[in-house]
C-alpha cells in the first residue's frame, strides 16, 4: 500500500472511532479486558502523541505516558493528538527518518502504516464495546494488517525478544499453519525456538484458516468476539493454532 492510501484509511477509521466512542464512553470493551471506551479512547490518543514525538525527536519517548495526559478528557485528547499526528506526517516525506522499535522500519512511512493499522483495530474495539455493527474494512488494508501482524509484530519480536516467546515455544510441538484470504496467503511455522512466516500457504499444513480479508483480520487480532459467523473456516488440527495465537498475544500486549 502507498503512504497516501494508509493516510486515507487512517482518516476514515479515526472518524469512525471518534463517532462510535462518543456514543458511550462508559461501555466495557470485551476485546480489551478491564477497559471501557474512555480508556480505549485515551490509549489511542496517547499512541498518536507517542508516535508524533518519535518522528519529531527521532526516538520513541521514555518514560511514557506523561502523567498530565491522565487528566485530559479522552475525546479532547484524541482530537488534539490526531491533529498533531497529521501535522507531523505532513511535515515529512515517508522516507524521512523516525525512531521506532522496529529496526527495519526507522522511517515516517513505517508510522503511517502502523497508525493506520492501530486505528482500524481500535475502532473495531470501540464497535465491540458500544455494540454496533462493524464498518467495512477495505480488503487492501485488511490484507496488509494481517501481514504486518504476522511479520512485523510476531516474527520480528519472537526473534528479538526470544526469552518472552520461549515460554510458549520451548515445549511446543512443531506445527505448520496456513492462512488464506482473498489475494494473499501465509504459512506460519512454530517449533521450539522458532516462529517463522513465509508468503504462500503450504499444501501440507497441519491446519488451514480461510476467510475474507476483514473477517480474517479480526480473527488474527482476536477481535472475533460477537458470536456471529464471520466466514472464517478452520480445517485440520485446530490445536496447531495454539502456539501461534499465544505468540500473537505476547507480541501485541
Amino acid at each position: 500500500m502507498e503512504p497516501t492510501r494508509f493516510l486515507s484509511c487512517l482518516a476514515d477509521d479515526f472518524a469512525r472511532l471518534r463517532a462510535v466512542a462518543a456514543t458511550d464512553l462508559t461501555a466495557a470493551v470485551p476485546s480489551c479486558p478491564g477497559w471501557n471506551v474512555a480508556d480505549l479512547t485515551r490509549h489511542v490518543g496517547e499512541v498518536y502523541l507517542h508516535k508524533t514525538l518519535a518522528m519529531r525527536d527521532g526516538a520513541e519517548p521514555e518514560p511514557w505516558p506523561p502523567a498530565e495526559l491522565a487528566t485530559e478528557e479522552p475525546l479532547a485528547l484524541l482530537d488534539r493528538t490526531y491533529a498533531g499526528l497529521l501535522a507531523e506526517f505532513a511535515a515529512h516525506a515517508p522516507e524521512d527518518p523516525a525512531g521506532s522499535w522496529y529496526a527495519p522500519g526507522q522511517t515516517v512511512g513505517f508510522w503511517m502504516r502502523r497508525m493506520a493499522q492501530e486505528t482500524v483495530i481500535h475502532r473495531i474495539d470501540a464497535e465491540l464495546g458500544v455494540g454496533v455493527p462493524f464498518a467495512p474494512v477495505p480488503d487492501d488494508l485488511a490484507v496488509d494488517g494481517i501481514d504486518e501482524l504476522l511479520k512485523v509484530f510476531v516474527e520480528y519480536s519472537a526473534a528479538g525478544w526470544a526469552d518472552d516467546f520461549n515460554k510458549i515455544l520451548a515445549d511446543a510441538p512443531s506445527w505448520t499453519c496456513a492462512i488464506r484470504t482473498d489475494g494473499a496467503a501465509w504459512t506460519v511455522r512454530t517449533e521450539p525456538g522458532l516462529f517463522r512466516v513465509t508468503d504462500g500457504a503450504a499444501d501440507d499444513a497441519d491446519v488451514t484458516v480461510t476467510g475474507p480479508p476483514a473477517a480474517m483480520l479480526r480473527w488474527a487480532w482476536g477481535r472475533d468476539l460477537t458470536g456471529e459467523p464471520d466466514g472464517v473456516a478452520v480445517e485440520g488440527r485446530a490445536e496447531a493454532l495454539t502456539p501461534m495465537r499465544r505468540c500473537i498475544v505476547i507480541a501485541t500486549q
